[in-house]
């Protein structure tokens, strides 16, 4: 009996190539891509390589962290945190300089409260922060956070810059963020999240030079 053409067609089919995983990380890809346009404007061009999805959200967080702490008013800014103690800027900025020191709990705590205050550019960074954890639905919340943020409360513009790897995390931030306030926080699942003080607020500029 001859055979049906659905049945040919069928059989000559070749299999999918990619796996639902492969287009989660796509759509992460290009959720992230979009976002950072909207935030800091067009993306530059590729360096000829091909990172993985986890391991560019990485270098584009460490990279922002390190060009936010360079900004002209990032002490102004830290030590208007450690006088008011909910200064979303401020926040921002401590949460990138933890980062930057290896203190990734702290900084998830920081870049929320500022993102919770209308911090697009926060949002942002835990969107990236996820997204290099494999953490996909928390990115993608953090991405829909950023999108709405940026029409809502327009954030400052950086520019994307490209600059070679850094090595993190850093011994002289490390050192200077070990010497903070420790509070307890386990009820929102946190632990012991650090406070900024006036002396770090006056130290940024020669932490960030040493970036």
């Amino acid at each position: 009996m001859p055979r049906s053409i659905n049945r040919v067609l069928a059989e000559a089919a070749q299999p999918d190539p990619f796996t639902d995983d492969d287009l989660d990380d796509i759509k992460q890809e290009v959720v992230r891509d979009i976002t950072a346009s909207l935030i800091f404007g067009a993306d530059p061009a590729p360096l000829g390589h091909f990172p993985t999805t986890h391991d560019q959200a990485n270098k584009d967080l460490q990279a922002l962290s390190a060009q936010l702490l360079h900004h002209d008013d990032a002490a102004e800014l830290l030590a208007k945190l450690c006088d008011e103690g909910i200064d979303p800027d401020g926040a921002l900025h401590f949460a990138c300089l933890l980062n930057l020191a290896g203190y990734h709990d702290g900084a998830q705590f920081w870049w929320q409260f500022s993102a919770g205050a209308g911090n697009a550019t926060a949002a942002y960074c835990l969107q990236l922060f996820h997204l290099g954890r494999g953490e996909m639905r928390d990115a993608d919340h953090w991405a829909h956070q950023a999108f709405a943020l940026t029409d809502q409360y327009p954030s400052p513009v950086f520019e994307r810059a490209i600059c070679p790897d850094p090595h993190f995390p850093h011994a002289a931030l490390r050192e200077a963020v070990g010497r903070l306030k420790v509070d307890e926080v386990e009820e929102f699942g946190f632990g012991r999240v650090l406070h900024p003080d006036p002396g770090l607020a006056e130290r940024i500029e020669e932490l960030a030079d040493a970036l």
